[in-house]
């Protein structure tokens, strides 16, 4: 029972991601401005999901349109590397998912996602 938990958990996690991956690549380079390839691995490393870089940089670039990130070119190794940094507007964008996500765990009975049908049922 306990495998079968951990593999729904991990088919959760990567359906999360994947739909959110614009806010995961945020919160990437909030920790710290990073380029392309070190973001593909990072998402790769952790959660398991394989980016290719036809999603990835077109999200980049959508984002940095959006004004949520900027970029600039750098010399690493004898390389150019474009590294995305994150703005004030994409701060806003992640404080305000992040103060959504938290209302609504606050304001929903955990006890309904759980399978207790006592409780009053929550629509999505």
């Amino acid at each position: 029972m306990k495998q079968l938990s951990e593999t729904f958990k991990k088919q959760i996690v990567q359906r999360i991601v994947k739909n959110l991956l614009d806010i995961y690549i945020l919160q990437i380079i909030k920790n710290e401005p990073t380029w392309g390839y070190k973001i593909k691995k990072k998402i790769e490393a952790e959660y398991g999901i394989k980016l290719r870089h036809g999603a990835l940089y077109p999200l980049l670039n959508a984002l940095e349109n959006s004004g949520y990130l900027t970029s600039r070119k750098e010399k690493h190794g004898g390389r150019i590397r474009k590294v995305y940094e994150i703005t004030p507007k994409g701060m806003q964008y992640l404080d305000a998912y992040y103060k959504f996500l938290s209302e609504q765990i606050q304001t929903r009975e955990i006890e309904t996602f759980a399978g207790r049908t006592d409780e009053k049922q929550v629509s999505i």
